[in-house]
């Protein structure tokens, strides 16, 4: 069953948008996270590491996944799928935590992100 290329490209499309706004999303987390360290009355080097690492390949990596949907590849699907689960994963730790301002927009965003992912079909 052939696909229409323009349903496919704008599939991709916001795929790659959704994937852009949560790389965006984990580097602004890991910023505030920075500004926590820096402001701490004590400070450990491998927690900061472990932000940074955080950071670099949480970030980094939905980044480049953004960028092979938008170029037609689907290397970046597993990533997507992997991120959105576990995200789904901490969406329920934020509601256990009652941080509900924290837990429905990513709530929305993962399971948004999880759909157009799985529906983005190659061609």
């Amino acid at each position: 069953m052939a696909q229409d290329p323009s349903k496919a490209a704008k599939a991709r499309a916001v795929v790659a948008s959704l994937l852009l706004v949560e790389s965006v999303v984990i580097a602004a987390l890991g910023v505030w996270l920075l500004i926590l360290t820096f402001n701490a009355t004590t400070f450990e080097f491998l927690p900061l590491l472990g932000v940074l690492l955080f950071v670099a390949l949480g970030s980094g990596g939905l980044a480049i996944s953004a960028v092979g949907y938008r170029r037609g590849k689907y290397f970046g699907r597993a990533p997507s799928v992997l991120a959105n689960l576990i995200a789904l994963g901490v969406v329920s730790y934020q509601i256990q935590a009652g941080l509900w301002i924290v837990a429905i927009p990513l709530a929305a965003l993962a399971a948004s992100t999880l759909a157009a992912t799985l529906r983005a079909i190659p061609e």
